[in-house]
């Protein structure tokens, strides 16, 4: 059975297919690379990381588009604040984005697309606008959408636009959420800012533009699905909706994928408020990218999140139960024997499918996560009870791995972003009591999890030959560096403090 997906569009579940039958073609909406991104933002990454491995797990080959937006009026705004060219303000922040997503295990799209670089393809867009009256120039020199050309206007967002005003402009990238006005597809050029010579004129493009013509440069004038947060659904997605259909006289995306907001300790998240975290934060706080991961999946894409700091917490404590339990059983002894208890074997069974249906059922990651929780508690029983058979094992880890290949947090991949958080928060002056402990970890010296399972092994090799002093040191030497060793009847186990 496909993989069932809420479609903003109709407001109805329906399955994700390839409409050519051969790549699913999906565009989403990237950052704005004006500064760090923040955990809001890297819900909705984390949710389209999910829905493309979900595709892949079904059998869909994919064809995966991200833009950067690398001019804007915040980047404008923020590069002239700090004196530096655009390209080489914005470039800082799109190297920590994609630092950020590495960290948390969100895999590359297969093509990235920076709005710098597909200046040609906005100007003809808007030419072909304005060849059909669609488009015109202002009296500022700037470049519009005529909204009352498209009477579908409002049709994702679900608004009323009823009795637009003709010729009401905007120019401004975002606006009042109930505003419904002729928005800038190319705004002429102002002293001081990048601007770019065309045949509509010096200047640059607007924001909405930018995502349309991107997203048809590589995935043509009619693809499978479009994705971003909720907050860009008015206007951005409403006007990338209006101007590509115009030119193209086609549907635009067929299906629509919108990520639900995010508040933080029940409020939104605002510098204000004091609860503006950014991945770098929260790593300098002491948690993993894996936790981090773990919990902005807890709740479903289409289910606004509340993140809590127990939360996190409860999310860590987590992974490790998770990460206990897979070396407890890759590295056990089980017999090669026929089952002693057939209910196991079920169980086991039971979860895969469980998993996969409620993946395949709107991408429910909550009831996902249960389904595999389900089965630790029944093969860790029966492991406790020396009930567990080798192809009882064998099962359970090609159901881990299976988890894993979506929800990926059994291995941390965080470990050179939170050096780089280090430095960068010693250079400020900002190491705090929290912070400090973190550089015990990942200061110098600090060991990946390949290295340590070789200290172990070396540690385990070193018992055997009665070379305690050798073991003892290892011992030390791990717990030095936050690692605590549990040895067990299934061998011996790891985990970071």
């Amino acid at each position: 059975m496909p993989v069932q997906l809420f479609n903003t569009l109709s407001g109805k579940i329906e399955p994700l297919f390839a409409v050519d039958g051969q790549t699913f073609r999906f565009y989403c909406c990237g950052p704005t690379v004006y500064d760090y991104g923040h955990i809001g933002n890297f819900r909705t990454f984390l949710h389209v990381d999910v829905l493309r491995r979900v595709a892949r797990l079904n059998g869909l080959a994919l064809k995966h588009v991200m833009n950067i937006t690398d001019v804007d009026d915040k980047i404008i705004r923020n590069a002239g604040i700090a004196g530096k060219p655009i390209n080489e303000y914005s470039a800082k922040f799109e190297k920590a984005f994609f630092e950020d997503m590495d960290a948390l295990g969100v895999e590359r799209p297969e093509q990235v697309a920076r709005a710098t670089e597909s200046i040609d393809d906005m100007v003809a867009l808007i030419e072909k606008l304005a060849s059909e009256d669609i488009a015109y120039k202002g009296p500022d020199g700037s470049w519009y959408f005529r909204i009352a050309k498209f009477p579908d206007y409002g049709k994702l967002s679900k608004k009323d636009f009823e009795g637009i005003e003709d010729g009401a402009r905007v120019d401004v990238d975002e606006y009042d959420k109930d505003a419904a006005r002729d928005f800038a597809l190319w705004k002429a050029v102002k002293p001081g800012e990048t601007s770019w010579q065309t045949p509509l004129g010096e200047g640059r493009p607007g924001w909405h533009i930018e995502c349309s013509a991107m997203a048809m440069k590589y995935l043509g004038p009619s693809f499978d699905l479009h994705a971003g947060g909720e907050d860009l659904m008015f206007p951005h997605h409403e006007n990338e909706i209006a101007q590509s259909e115009c030119a193209s006289h086609e549907p635009f995306a067929r299906h629509w994928f919108h990520v639900r907001f995010l508040l933080v300790e029940g409020k939104k998240m605002s510098k204000s408020e004091g609860n503006f975290y950014t991945l770098r934060d929260l790593l300098l706080k002491g948690y993993r990218a894996s936790a981090i991961r773990f919990l902005l999946l807890s709740v479903p894409y289409r289910h606004q999140m509340n993140f809590t700091f127990d939360g996190l917490t409860e999310s860590t404590n987590a992974i490790e139960r998770l990460r206990t339990f897979h070396q407890r059983i890759a590295k056990g002894t089980w017999p090669d024997a026929p089952a002693e208890n057939a209910s196991v074997a079920e169980t086991i069974a039971k979860g895969g499918v469980d998993y996969l249906a409620a993946l395949n059922s709107d991408l429910n990651t909550a009831e996902a996560r249960a389904a595999i929780f389900d089965v630790l508690r029944t093969v860790n029983a029966a492991a406790d009870a020396n009930k567990l058979t080798k192809a009882d094992a064998d099962a359970t880890l090609a159901l881990l791995e299976q988890f894993d290949a979506v929800f990926a947090v059994l291995v941390d991949n965080d470990a050179e972003l939170t050096k780089a958080a280090l430095a960068w928060a010693e250079a400020e002056g900002r190491i705090d009591e929290a912070a400090a402990e973190v550089v015990a970890q990942f200061g110098a010296g600090s060991l990946t999890d390949a290295d340590i399972d070789a200290l172990v092994a070396e540690r385990t090799q070193a018992k055997r030959s009665r070379n305690f002093a050798r073991a003892d040191a290892i011992r030390n030497e791990l717990l030095e560096k936050g690692i605590l060793l549990e040895d067990s009847k299934d061998g011996v186990r790891w985990k970071r403090k």
